[in-house]
């Protein structure tokens, strides 16, 4: 099954919450935020589908948003599929997948750390790789980097 075979399927279950774009060199699907875990969920449950890995979860910062990304893989039937889910910069939270995929639980906790998205329902969102008071989200485009570190030069 290719993916415009997948992105049918997701199109005949959500309707308008799924949207397949052609992108060239990857193409994707563009889920709604309040949508992805019905969608995750049917991905991983659907026999003929059956995505029962999470291979990677990161985000983009773009200007007026952000963007989820979701690389997942089909052990079974060799299938991948990429995701893509936009937050406002302004209320940055997407339902968390991690009770789908446990894999999710530390790329959630990343995001959350150096992007500050919130990953609503998620078991233990704190952060992972930066100290925790450590002061804003680094990997966010407008991120002003501190000059020191508890009295230590940056």
């Amino acid at each position: 099954m290719n993916i415009q075979e997948i992105a049918d399927k997701l199109k005949a279950r959500f309707g308008e919450s799924v949207n397949f774009q052609d992108n060239p060199l990857a193409p994707f699907v563009r889920v709604k935020v309040d949508t992805i875990v019905q969608v995750a969920q049917f991905l991983k449950e659907t026999p003929d589908l059956y995505f029962d890995s999470l291979m990677s979860l990161t985000c983009v910062d773009y200007p007026a948003n952000f963007t989820i990304v979701y690389h997942l893989f089909s052990m079974r039937h060799l299938y991948k599929v990429i995701l893509k889910v936009e937050v406002p910069k302004d209320n940055a939270m997407v339902s968390t997948v991690e009770n789908i995929w446990r894999a999710a639980n530390w790329f959630e906790r990343e995001i959350y750390d150096l992007f500050g998205v919130k990953f609503e329902g998620h078991p233990n969102l704190i952060r992972i790789l930066l100290p925790d008071d450590w002061e804003g989200h680094p990997l966010r485009k407008d991120y002003q980097y501190p000059a020191t570190y508890h009295g230590v030069p940056l």
